[in-house]
């Protein structure tokens, strides 16, 4: 037992010889200079890269800045319990008078007389348009309402045609007041505010509202129940032509109150940065009776939808 622990058993390692100097120092050497890369040849050409040939500025790419987004549909609205409130009364008086009253017109006037009315209420609405094309410095727009009020007086009967808008003459309203002239001097929306019967607003459309009434000839008429009944017909014509249009926003809706007052605030904010209406043709149809679009009564102010962007 003693001699198979000193001469191991036949399947144990090998034995290993004593390294030889000589082939220890030949390795040393062939790894050492392995190891040590020779120097390159500055004067040999340049190889070609697999990949191509780039510069230094190929390497930096130049990735376009990603715009800062302008959240145009926000406002303040401190006051909203009494907004709410307003919001469901206004939203009572469209449902229980005056969408009855406006489907019952409708169903007695024709819809051309119906245009037409609202034609000759648009062209009444042409000095608070050019008030403000002129307050703008916008003189091409305040050439375009003078344009079309001598032509819609003359060859339009009055205002009840609206021929400027014909693909012949292409003269379209400039759909400006003074809460978008004030937007354009640089005059901020402020907060959100809805008046009973008047609607959705903010302090600068409100202060607005105040010029257009000064302008808008209607507002002379004498006495106040006068001007007061014919701008409630104004809005029973308007909205007549327009049912389904506020019924559609709320239904689509999960609150129609943050809806209407988004839909407000960017909507007025799109009509300040528009400045003006730029010409284009309509179709032959449309020539017959084009609706306006200016404010045509209260309930435009209450449900801007109804008014058609140019």
């Amino acid at each position: 037992m003693v001699a198979l622990l000193f001469t191991g058993c036949a399947h144990g390692p090998k034995a290993v010889s004593a390294p030889d100097p000589q082939a220890e120092s030949l390795q040393i050497r062939l790894v050492s200079n392995a190891a040590t890369p020779e120097p390159p040849d500055v004067n040999a050409p340049d190889e070609p890269s697999p990949y191509g040939d780039y510069t230094d500025e190929e390497e930096s790419l130049d990735y376009p800045e990603e715009e800062a987004q302008v959240d145009v549909g926000k406002i303040a609205d401190p006051i909203e319990p009494f907004n709410r409130a307003m919001y469901h009364f206004n939203d009572r008086l469209y449902f229980w008078v005056l969408k009855p009253v406006a489907e019952g017109y409708s169903k007695v006037v024709p819809e051309p007389a119906r245009v037409s009315v609202s034609n000759f209420f648009s062209n009444l609405w042409t000095p608070v348009r050019l008030a403000n094309c002129l307050l703008q410095l916008n003189p091409m727009g305040a050439l375009t309402e003078l344009f079309r009020f001598w032509v819609n007086t003359t060859i339009g009967v009055a205002g009840f045609f609206d021929p400027a808008s014909s693909e012949e003459i292409n003269l379209q309203a400039q759909d400006e007041d003074f809460g978008q002239t004030l937007g354009f001097y640089g005059v901020g929306q402020g907060f959100y505010i809805v008046w009973p019967v008047l609607g959705p607003s903010s302090p600068r459309d409100t202060l607005g509202r105040v010029g257009d009434y000064f302008t808008y000839p209607i507002s002379y008429l004498d006495p106040w129940y006068v001007w007061t009944a014919v701008r409630g017909y104004e809005a029973i014509n308007d909205t007549s032509l327009r049912i389904g249009d506020y019924e559609a926003l709320k239904d689509a809706a999960i609150d129609p109150y943050v809806a209407m007052r988004d839909f407000y605030v960017q909507y007025r904010q799109k009509r300040v940065e528009a400045r003006g209406t730029q010409p284009k043709p309509v179709s032959e149809k449309e020539a017959e009776g084009v609706r306006p679009t200016t404010p045509t009564g209260p309930m435009d102010r209450i449900f801007p939808l109804y008014r058609q962007e140019p």
